[in-house]
Order: C-alpha cells, then structure tokens, then sequence
C-alpha cells in the first residue's frame, strides 16, 4: 500500500512537470512571428502550434484521469513531441531571429 502511494505521488510529480514543459512549448511557438519558421527552413507555425497544443492537452488528460498504462505510453510522446520543438525548433529559431549565420565572437557577433 505504501509503495503504491509512493509510487502515485512520483508520477503525479513528473506529470507536473511534464505539463510545465508542454506549457512552455506551446508559450514559446505562440510568441514565434510564423516568418521565422519559414526562414528556419522548419514546418509551418500552425504545425508547431497543433503539435505542442495536442501536447498539453494530452498532459493535461494525464493529470485528471490517468489511465495506467495507455495513457502512459500517451504522456511520453507528447513529451517527445514538446522536447523535439524545445531541443530543436526552438533554438533554431533565435537563430533566426539573431540574424542568421553571421560570425560570433566571444561576446557577440563580429
């Protein structure tokens, strides 16, 4: 019973912070002008924002009514999906809005 317990509260936690993530995801792709996906050379504004909206709302699902294992399989690809547009949309993205390739030194560009 205890361990049950335990066990309940972890995963209550790390469905927290997965929705804290989600969350950020879909704050940060609704700031994006939808010009700069285009420059990034990455898909569309409103592909993005579908993907890490579905996201939240599926770790939003998860908080409320969890279902043991389905919707732990679901809970981990929104996940992935969240972390595909933090780790790799996103950065490319202020590439972008810096200005691209140009030189950088230490303390900024040349």
């Amino acid at each position: 019973m205890i361990a049950g317990l335990i066990s309940y509260w972890i995963m209550l936690l790390a469905g927290l912070i997965a929705l804290a993530v989600q969350i950020w995801a879909v704050a940060d792709c609704l700031m994006a002008k939808p010009s700069d996906f285009e420059r990034a050379d990455k898909r569309s504004k409103g592909f993005w924002l579908a993907i890490t909206v579905a996201s939240a709302i599926m770790g939003l699902l998860y908080l409320i009514a969890p279902i043991p294992s389905f919707s732990t399989l679901l809970e981990v690809a929104a996940c992935v999906a969240a972390g595909v547009y933090l780790a790799d949309v996103r950065p490319t993205l202020r590439q972008v809005r810096r200005g691209g390739n140009r030189p950088m030194g230490p303390y900024g560009p040349w």
